[in-house]
């Protein structure tokens, strides 16, 4: 068996399990001895962790969840699967200089699995798995905790023991109802979180079950599992960048525990200069340089692979990203990232303050030694040297092996958003501690049997450990109904971030597509405000005004955002609208031409050109224009419509109906084409085919009084009077005002009148 003692030496193992036995008999007035068997552990595991998001469950889609699903091209049965391994977590082309860089085709898969199985984008299908895959990685967490807690030991037939029953299943409890989960569970686009942690974990086991089947015999191991725990390593990568970590913590617990190497021992060696460094000739022989070397060649290839097919190297993020990242001093930099460490450990200790977005404000640059937020940092670094020294210097093996193992899960995963090796794209977020929380989990269990160990008060310690896992709970209920629609979400974060603009943005958003434009013009107000540079809101808030005919301080707004984002596309379409609304053609054409320099494929931008040019009485342009919008959005039904009525207008009978037909073809359930072809074939004398097309229209939308007048003058030529009568009325029933109605009526009574006298 392999011993889980760090220390080397004849004496087996035993003394090893009388310190797991110590060690979890110190947690037994807090974990009842009835649910320590296997079976029903996990279940109360899965249990806790399903009744603290299951309120999640028929949320909407929300905040990130619409660019990645709804607007993600890659969940559509038309595009190939082969294209998942060329695009980012988003859908745009890896290659593409705008691409985020987030490459999880995996994570993509799952989504498109989802979308076909569910027939569309309903979202409870893709809530239900996410809960479901918190509850399997909650229950996972028990084997791997009895790993870390209890050593690595297995029975005569291979059988895995589990030396800390109570040490794990308390700190699998702690990470099932940690509410900094919330974002991974209940937001789909934390399923990358989720699918890599998974494959994370099952690359750990599987690295332990290296050393399951190889007797007694001294650091002998599996070459298969190690290769399949540095494939699942890769998988994980594949779900979420993060999941490559887990081989630096399989070295880390192979150093410590199958390796059983001394790190103050060596370090004192090496400064004493001692030749003889047996640990290290143990090492060599017991086989750890081998599987150090597959783990760091494996390693190697995988991020080399994951280059490669970046492409055009790492994204490019902004200031308003990530401002640390941008100060000029060095020393201004590591102060802010040593304080956003200090902001995650928190989160993790007291994680009330939750927020969905943590940029733009949110936390205010620390710009001198003198401000009063650097006593975080020190507080920080004073407990983890603290727990480090005693991780190294504790003559507790066991000690030993479980604070540096703790530490280990809390900071290897935590490595690629620390801005240490690259910049990114955030400050903030509750989602990368989804797998440094077990790491924490592991240390808050340790403390507390240390703490029971020491003290006579063990019912008050009982106390708090069920406080707080009953706490935990109930936040963890909260925040997942917050985060079932984003008014709620988006609300949420005004106590936590008063200060975040793109807070203030998308509660702004939320009311103006909600119709409260008066309420979200506050809102985009403040958020400009708080971002002078903050474009987006500058040009949201552009274009209520636009609507509300405020024209003028929408074009200030407007020429304000491109100037800040000269290659705003949208902006200078929407500056464009305005400077039309003014009359100021020749600067709108300007505008619009702009907006499509910075965005070739950009049909709304074309559509809005050809009604310029259509005022200026520019019809060929107008129409060029409208078909250019067509072929880059072929249900544009809007440029299809103009397209139609422009051309009856001018008499283009034939031509106008060649393009109805054709709309018709690509768009046969609109209401509107339907509309417009029936008056072309109307006044081509088409009688029958226009009578269908009216009918057919008005079926779909039976409450358009210009439908029904339509028909009407449809009729009233055809030389069907009580036809004609019955439409015209039912129209002025939906429209009393309409004049022009009202005078055809007028013509068909009095006519209907003459036939009658004729009659008589």
């Amino acid at each position: 068996m392999i011993s889980n003692q760090h220390d080397a030496g004849a004496r087996g193992w035993q003394p090893a399990v009388f310190k797991m036995a110590e060690l979890d008999a110190d947690l037994g007035h807090i974990i009842p001895s009835s649910v320590l068997a296997p079976f029903w552990a996990k279940l109360v595991v899965g249990f806790v962790s399903l009744v603290c998001f299951a309120r999640s469950y028929d949320g909407d889609f929300v905040f990130d969840d619409s660019e990645a699903i709804i607007n993600n091209k890659d969940l559509r049965a038309e595009t190939p699967l082969g294209d998942l391994w060329h695009h980012d977590f988003w859908g745009s082309r890896l290659s593409s200089n705008t691409s985020h860089k987030s490459y999880r085709p995996l994570t993509v898969l799952t989504f498109r699995i989802n979308y076909y199985l569910s027939g569309g984008f309903y979202p409870m299908s893709f809530h239900v798995v996410n809960i479901l895959l918190h509850g399997g990685i909650s229950v996972l967490m028990v084997d791997v905790f009895s790993v870390l807690f209890g050593g690595l030991q297995y029975s005569s037939r291979g059988r895995r023991l589990n030396l800390a029953p109570r040490s794990s299943l308390l700190a699998a409890l702690l990470f099932a109802a940690h509410p900094v989960h919330t974002e991974c569970v209940a937001g789909v686009v934390g399923r990358a979180d989720l699918l890599g942690a998974l494959f994370f974990l099952l690359s750990f086991l599987g690295y332990c079950k290296a050393f399951r089947e190889t007797g007694n015999k001294e650091g002998t191991h599996s070459t298969f599992w190690v290769l399949l725990s540095i494939l699942l390593g890769a998988v994980a990568m594949l779900c979420k960048e993060q999941g490559i970590t887990v081989l630096g913590l399989n070295a880390v617990f192979d150093i410590l525990v199958i390796g059983k190497l001394n790190v103050l021992e060596m370090v004192q060696k090496v400064l004493h200069k001692d030749k003889s460094l047996e640990n290290l000739g143990t090492l060599r022989n017991g086989g750890l340089l081998f599987r150090m070397t597959l783990l760091a060649s494996g390693g190697a290839g995988v991020l080399y692979m994951r280059w490669k097919i970046m492409g055009t190297g790492p994204p490019a993020f902004t200031e308003v990203d990530n401002p640390a990242s941008f100060a000029d001093s060095m020393l201004i930099r590591a102060i802010n990232y040593n304080y956003y460490y200090s902001l995650n450990a928190w989160l993790l200790l007291c994680p009330w303050w939750l927020c969905f977005d943590w940029s733009m404000g949110c936390i205010p640059l620390i710009k001198s030694a003198g401000d009063w937020r650097v006593i975080a940092l020190a507080a920080l670094w004073f407990c983890l040297i603290g727990l480090i020294c005693q991780a190294l210097c504790s003559e507790d093996s066991h000690k030993r092996r479980i604070l540096t193992l703790g530490l280990g899960f809390l900071i290897i995963p935590f490595l690629p958003a620390s801005n240490l090796f690259f910049r990114v794209g955030f400050v903030v977020a509750e989602r990368v501690l989804y797998l440094p929380s077990a790491g924490y989990c592991m240390l808050l269990t340790f403390g507390f049997g240390a703490l029971s160990k020491h003290t006579k008060k063990k019912k008050l310690i009982a106390t708090v450990v069920l406080g707080i896992l009953f706490i935990n709970m109930l936040r963890c209920m909260i925040r997942s109904g917050e985060w079932r629609n984003e008014e709620q979400l988006f609300r949420s974060a005004l106590s936590v971030c008063p200060l975040n603009a793109k807070v203030h943005y998308n509660v702004g958003k939320n009311l103006a597509d909600k119709g409260n434009q008066t309420a979200a013009i506050r809102y985009y107000r403040e958020a400009v405000r708080l971002n002078p540079k903050y474009v987006h809101a500058m040009n949201n808030l552009g274009n209520i005004l636009k609507e509300r005919n405020e024209l003028q301080e929408a074009e200030e707004l407007l020429s304000l955002a491109v100037q800040i984002q000269p290659d705003f596309a949208a902006a200078w379409m929407n500056l464009g609208i305005v400077q039309n609304s003014l009359k100021r053609f020749e600067a709108a054409e300007q505008s619009y031409r702009t907006a499509i320099k910075h965005r070739r494929k950009y049909p709304d931008c074309y559509y809005n050109l050809g009604r310029l040019y259509a005022d200026l009485n520019r019809h060929v342009d107008a129409l060029n224009a409208w078909r250019n919008a067509t072929v880059l959005k072929p249900e544009h039904s809007l440029a299809w419509n103009n397209m139609i009525i422009l051309l009856d207008n001018t008499g283009n009978l034939a031509q106008a109906e060649a393009v109805g037909r054709e709309a018709l073809e690509l768009i046969p359930n609109d209401h509107s084409l339907m509309f417009s072809l029936a008056n072309v074939l109307g006044k081509s004398q088409k009688y029958k085919e226009s009578e269908a097309l009216f009918l057919k229209a008005i079926k779909a939308h039976p409450n358009a009084a210009s439908y029904h007048g339509n028909l009407a003058v449809l009729y009233h030529r055809w030389g069907h009077l009580d036809l004609a009568k019955k439409h015209y009325e039912i129209s002025l029933q939906l429209d009393p005002t309409a004049s022009g109605t009202k005078e055809n009526y007028g013509l068909l009574r009095r006519k209907l009148e003459q036939k009658q006298k004729k009659d008589v």
